[in-house]
């Protein structure tokens, strides 16, 4: 049995909370600076860990392993199922050549990149998440933009940035669920207060996507579409929130923004960048087109029907299975067991439950999304010969990121279960008054630790809620704060580094794409930031 310790270094919160933050930023060192692979740093990182768990924090060697074992395993699943069947999927598209037939599709609604950009990675990243979560959306999207002629680069840093603004409603609302449980606080209030918050961080989200694609003659020819993208997905979003149903939150605000993006550029007409080839590095002769031109040949109705099925037939699982009676029936296939062996107490003495480990065999979208493989191998008519090598395809694909991720998940497991992760967060939150502005920093940090809204919200939650009330703060912002603050932590974690870099074949680039993405998600950090710290003043009334 081992019981978590706050300040193992001289009794020193402060002192702790730097050697317990040392994995995380030698973990962003070596993929930022050093420019190491991911799944490289990530294990380096998770040595460092260990070793910090073992010396400072006194956690038995033998528990040290064991909630590493449980760590890698949930890397596992249910996060690399969904990630390798939504691959899966694509991959049978490529193979069957109906992704060219989708991406002429797409083209045909716009054949402005910068267009492309906000509907592919904005609202149909924002559906995906809506419905599944857990890197699904920057896998698909990622490969979708790639198809479309983008280079490989700035389509992953596209799907990363772009997944921002929905996560806090991903998965139904699984995060906004789980931090009503861990706080004590109405999920439904709580996803309105969050409905207070990312809606208004929607508006930017593609203005920094046209931005990314084109610059500022992005932003220039496109703002108004961009503009209108965002703001309908914002208003979507706050309205369903607050008035209608947290689950449905990002379902709604994306494919109202789809649509109406659709619709105004059936009345707008917006310049188009042309597309010439740019310099990547060497002589003239190295010129390479950047967006590759789409074939002029017709597609008859059958094949894009085809085309498009592979994601209707998701969509359908998806939202057929949050039916509640058939919800009920799949949740009989979901077992919660205690990691074996692994005995964790709080630091406040009561059991953690970290080594509870749950096999949502059935309800998780990853199940989900693998029958809706098998279903669209029929309607792509592809044998099982061809749907078992598209598998395998897959999985080599993905080698490395697995390895990262497992080796990711398994450090924050080590960090949570040996207490390194609390003691930051009880380092932040002794802050005082000054809690507001940091309190979207801790939900930050814990995605970026744990690449998941859902686990910072799970690690943090009940923290955030103490915290306000010894600061005298809204627990109900501080715990929204946490959530909002989290979604901005998705891009730069290592997780979703990998997830990204395998998508688009960077492997070993992660450190480029972070890089890239980095800035970004410091910016909008900010900007939440000033909101939060805003609403315990100024803007005290948008606080329910």
């Amino acid at each position: 049995m081992y019981r978590q310790i706050l300040d193992p270094l001289a009794h020193s919160l402060g002192l702790s909370s730097l050697v317990a933050a040392s994995p995380l930023a030698m973990l962003f060192v070596l993929l930022g600076v050093l420019r190491l692979r991911a799944w490289m740093a990530s294990l380096i990182s998770l040595a460092v860990a260990m070793a910090i768990a073992v010396s400072l924090y006194r956690m038995p060697i033998g528990q040290v392993l064991l909630a590493s074992g449980e760590g890698a395993v949930f890397g596992f699943f249910p996060i690399l199922w969904i990630v390798i069947n939504a691959i899966w999927v694509y991959q049978m598209t490529v193979q069957t050549g109906h992704f060219d037939v989708l991406r002429r599709s797409f083209a045909g609604i716009s054949d402005d990149h910068r267009i492309q950009a906000i509907i592919i990675a904005f609202s149909f990243g924002a559906l995906l998440e809506a419905l599944a979560g857990f890197g699904a959306p920057v896998a698909v999207t990622s490969v979708m933009l790639l198809a479309l002629g983008f280079k490989p680069l700035k389509a992953a840093v596209l799907a990363l940035v772009a997944n921002t603004a929905p996560v806090a409603y991903g998965a139904m609302a699984t995060p906004i669920i789980v931090l009503g449980k861990v706080s004590g606080l109405s999920s439904d209030t709580l996803g309105a207060m969050v409905g207070c918050q990312t809606p208004i961080l929607a508006v930017f989200v593609p203005l920094a996507l046209v931005a990314i694609v084109d610059g500022r003659r992005g932003i220039r020819d496109t703002w108004p579409v961009a503009l209108t993208a965002g703001v309908v997905f914002g208003v979507g979003q706050f309205a369903t929130s607050n008035y209608v149903s947290v689950p449905l939150a990002d379902v709604v605000a994306s494919l109202l923004s789809a649509g109406t993006v659709v619709l105004l550029l059936r009345v707008l007409r917006v310049q188009t960048a042309p597309r010439t080839a740019v310099v990547v590095g060497g002589p003239a002769e190295s010129l390479t087109p950047e967006f590759a031109e789409s074939p002029g040949r017709p597609e008859s109705r059958a094949e894009v029907v085809r085309a498009y099925a592979p994601y209707a037939i998701i969509i359908a699982i998806f939202v057929l299975c949050q039916i509640p009676i058939v919800k009920q029936y799949l949740d009989y296939a979901t077992y919660t067991v205690h990691w074996p062996g692994l005995h964790l107490l709080t630091a406040k003495g009561s059991p953690s439950t970290l080594p509870n480990f749950t096999f949502n065999l059935l309800t998780t979208p990853g199940t989900q999304m693998l029958v809706a493989g098998i279903i669209a191998m029929s309607v792509l008519r592809l044998s099982a010969a061809g749907a078992i090598k598209a598998y395998g395809a897959t999985l080599y694909q993905l080698r490395w990121a697995i390895l990262t991720v497992m080796a990711v998940l398994a450090l924050a497991f080590v960090m949570n279960a040996s207490g390194q992760t609390i003691t930051l967060g009880t380092w932040m939150a002794g802050a005082g008054g000054a809690f507001a502005l940091l309190s979207p920093i801790l939900g930050w940090l814990g995605v970026a630790v744990t690449g998941s809204d859902t686990s910072s919200n799970s690690l943090f939650g009940a923290l955030q809620v103490t915290a306000a009330a010894k600061a005298g703060l809204s627990p109900l912002l501080m715990a929204a704060g946490n959530s909002s603050g989290g979604v901005l932590g998705k891009m730069i974690s290592p997780q979703n580094l990998a997830i990204a870099a395998a998508a688009v074949e960077m492997h070993g680039k992660e450190g480029d794409i972070f890089r890239r993405v980095v800035l970004w998600s410091a910016v909008f950090l900010v900007f939440i930031c000033v909101l939060s710290g805003l609403q315990t003043s100024v803007l005290s009334w948008m606080v329910l």
